[in-house]
């Protein structure tokens, strides 16, 4: 079907929709296929790429809606400051990259200046031409926001631990503290502002006092064809229309690239050409640091010395309200958390890729026309946000990359805690060159897999100190092991997969332990795998529960502690391995008052009271994709909103089927495009929760969603001139 472009438009351009309204861009040249990619982005997906750019900017309450919730998301907007020094980026890209750039916001306003989504006009929003620094910013929110978020929300967790009297030896246990001595004196200090867990809860003070995507790729000696393959998975949130991702298939000169990208930038994120592939997941890189700032009259200390912070003024207009003013005190560490007019200890938090874009929109521009593994890991080792890429070339060749402004820091010091900001002996001192991250280039066991898992050992740095569970690479790497005759099939199962190390370990504590009971004789009988019809998955997860309540609650952090942090939080999400590793260890020093044994038989026997056996996996671990703009608060029969559907797989599978609640909202983690490709062949296989179009009545809004629940891929085909 043939997309009816108005307007100007660059000579040669067509555009076409293949399976799925999948947008065929076909142009003389890459300028022509990016003007032509923003033009669909802006068509398919304009209102998500206006609001991405709107909270960016901090200007919700300006355009969308002035509600207290809004200010609030204004509020944390303005002070990451997204938008700063954005033109300082722009003069960093050369002339061919400008260019480039240009052309595609050429194409989203050419589209946008004839027709404004529906939803802009319900609220009286006339969006502004898309220009180059938009895009610039929206590369800064897609590696912060979930991604290092997390980092520094456990880094927050652990402060409000120390100040809550959790004992140090506990805090040691779960965190990676490493040689670094806890200063608990001037932790206890910190005026923090908004906590990870709510005033309103109290901690626990016992006597005595105590405290997640896959992607792999497959040399030619291991799979059926004999060619390289490569296969990823992204774990995003899936309760969510539109999806994360947009897919496209472009052909410029001799050229094809096909993929999925993110509206709002140019080029293809994960995808391939004719040459080579790409695939991401996110490392867990440490890249965001606080430093502790002794203020007083407005100033901080340095050395002997008071100095001026740098003072930014911000104005959140507001629909309904007067104007407010916000004021945001700066040095050279990032943005100060508190007023240093009132004397106290303060954080000042920076992340490493803040002032960053163009480097990442040079490194995806590169990496579309790249050749080989060594052409791709060098093109995109330059991105300024942390992923792991894998590539396999045509040629047979797979390598692995991980990429991101990692800083240099301190000797002996890791990022974990907060640093004296007085002594410039804990200034970052650059950033690392990217041949000195974990990468890797054609192991002699014939494949890579990442799985969010800790990789240090494949680099000279250690840039993870709070890795996920490395559960999936394991069994990943296991059915990878089992054959050696890849395809297509056999790497959708592995995509599929939803067997769980974890709970195979757990069990083996735990069958043992326990005395008979029907909770112990249903965990018996089963298989370890998290399907849709499994009842004692459900059940593990009511008896995992009750053992965390139990090991960290009572022995430390307090039982409500516990519950808000797993019900509201991304804590156990993000970083379970820490809290498993004291778990199965009957040598934990969380075993104090009682053994790993106990701990285990009396979990199982609490997860027993009132549990409803008749539940299966599908009937609890279901989540409602929710319109971005209405945000489920429409009727159902408008069709906004779409489920509830069932998610298969857990924190531990290879398909990860994660819901939980996150800033009082429901999220998860789950495969939001899934895609495999041979390199003998011009095929991209994929499969997207969601639909290609953001307007809901397209057909192309939702018809994805029932064939990714099936694991049912699609064909998208690489065209060279013949």
């Amino acid at each position: 079907m043939k997309v009816r472009i108005k307007g100007n438009y660059p000579q040669g351009l067509e555009i076409t929709r293949g399976e799925r309204g999948v947008p065929h861009v076909k142009a003389r040249d890459m300028a022509g296929v990016l003007w032509g990619m923003g033009y669909c982005h802006a068509m398919d997906r304009g209102l998500q790429m206006l609001i991405m750019r709107i909270l960016g900017q901090g200007r919700g309450c300006e355009c969308l809606d002035d509600s207290d919730e809004m200010l609030e998301v204004d509020r944390f907007f303005r002070r990451l400051n997204w938008g700063g020094r954005l033109k300082e980026q722009w003069n960093l890209l050369n002339a061919e990259e400008q260019g480039l750039l240009t052309a595609y916001c050429d194409g989203v306003n050419a589209y946008l200046s004839r027709k404004r989504p529906l939803e802009c006009r319900l609220v009286g929003y006339k969006p502004e031409a898309w220009i180059p620094e938009d895009t610039l910013m929206i590369c800064r929110m897609v590696g912060y926001l979930t991604l290092a978020q997390s980092q520094g929300e456990v880094e927050r967790l652990f402060i409000e631990m120390v100040q809550s009297g959790v004992d140090s030896d506990l805090l040691a246990s779960l965190f990676p503290l490493e040689a670094e001595e806890i200063d608990r004196d001037l932790l206890s200090k910190i005026k923090l502002g908004e906590k990870l867990v709510p005033d309103a809860l109290k901690w626990l003070s016992p006597v005595p006092r105590a405290m997640a995507s896959n992607n792999w790729v497959i040399s030619g000696f291991k799979t059926a064809t004999g060619n390289a393959m490569l296969c990823n998975d992204p774990h995003l949130e899936v309760n969510r229309l539109p999806n994360v991702w947009y897919e496209t298939t472009c052909q410029w000169g001799n050229q094809y690239a096909m993929g999925a990208n993110m509206p709002g930038l140019p080029g293809i994120v994960i995808g391939r050409n004719h040459n080579l592939s790409w695939g991401a997941t996110y490392p867990f890189m440490d890249n965001i640091d606080s430093w502790i700032e002794e203020c007083k009259d407005g100033k901080h200390r340095r050395g002997d010395e008071w100095m001026d912070f740098t003072v930014r003024r911000e104005v959140i207009k507001r629909k309904k309200h007067d104007p407010l003013e916000l004021t945001f005190y700066e040095n050279d560490h990032g943005v100060l958390e508190g007023d240093p007019n009132q004397e106290g200890f303060y954080l000042s938090t920076c992340w490493g890729p803040s002032l960053s874009g163009a480097n990442s929109v040079r490194a995806i521009l590169k990496v579309t026309k790249s050749a080989t593994v060594e052409q791709g890991m060098e093109a995109l080792g330059k991105l300024e946000v942390a992923f792991n890429f894998v590539f396999a070339d045509n040629k047979g060749n797979i390598g692995y990359q991980m990429t991101g402004l990692y800083p240099l820091r301190k000797e002996g010091v890791n990022g974990f805690l907060p640093m004296p900001g007085w002594d410039p002996e804990y200034d970052w001192k650059g950033f690392a060159d990217p041949k000195d991250l974990p990468r890797e280039y054609n192991p002699e066991c014939g494949y890579i897999v990442t799985a969010n898992q800790d990789q240090n050992h494949q680099g000279v740095l250690d840039p993870a100190n709070m890795p996920m569970g490395d559960y999936r690479a394991r069994r990943i790497s296991q059915l990878l092991e089992e054959r050696g005759n890849h395809d297509f099939h056999s790497t959708r199962a592995i995509q599929m997969d939803t067997y769980s190390i974890q709970a195979r370990e757990f069990l083996d504590i735990l069958l043992p332990a326990a005395p008979d009971s029907r909770g112990k004789s249903v965990l018996e009988s089963w298989d370890c795998e998290y399907d849709f019809d499994s009842q004692a998955a459900p059940f593990f997860e009511a008896f995992y529960s009750e053992l965390r309540k139990k090991v960290f609650g009572e022995a430390g952090i307090g039982v409500d502690i516990m519950v808000h942090l797993e019900q509201e939080t991304g804590v156990f999400i993000d970083f379970y391995q820490n809290f498993d590793r004291m778990m199965t260890d009957e040598n934990s020093p969380w075993y104090k008052d009682f053994t790993r044994e106990q701990a285990f038989a009396a979990a199982l026997a609490k997860a027993e009271e009132g549990y409803d056996w008749n539940k299966t996996w599908k009937d609890v671990n279901k989540a409602m994709l929710t319109n971005i703009f209405f945000g489920g608060k429409t009727p159902a029969y408008l069709g906004f909103d779409y489920g509830p559907i069932p998610l298969r797989g857990g924190r531990a599978t290879p398909h990860q089927g994660q819901i939980y609640n996150s800033g009082g909202r429901q999220t998860t983690f789950s495969p939001s495009f899934r895609m495999i490709t041979d390199m003998g062949e011009t095929v991209l296989y994929t499969c997207i929760a969601g639909g290609t179009s953001d307007r809901r009545f397209s057909k192309f809004y939702k018809d994805g969603v029932a064939d990714w629940l099936e694991g049912k891929f699609k064909k998208l085909e690489g065209q060279l001139p013949e």
